[in-house]
């Protein structure tokens, strides 16, 4: 998922996709862990989009918080 992407949904469809990625990170080194792991890449690919996601919303919480003040 590109950073463009990533800006341009809301905070509630952040925070969704945030919660599906982990559930699928999980999902996936489970996988893993038995052997049976397609893609290795995968996993670092949802990291990065799931860091991606994290610090949008924060950049979002700060622009907030500057504006509140």
């Amino acid at each position: 998922m590109k950073i463009k992407e990533i800006r341009e949904l809301s905070n509630k469809e952040l925070e969704g996709k945030i919660r599906n990625a982990k559930k699928e990170l999980f999902s996936l080194r489970m996988k893993q862990s038995t052997g049976s792991l397609d893609k290795p890449s995968k996993i670092k690919e949802l990291r990065k989009d799931v860091a991606r996601m994290k610090t949008v919303m924060r950049e979002r919480e700060l622009k907030e918080a500057e504006h509140g003040e």
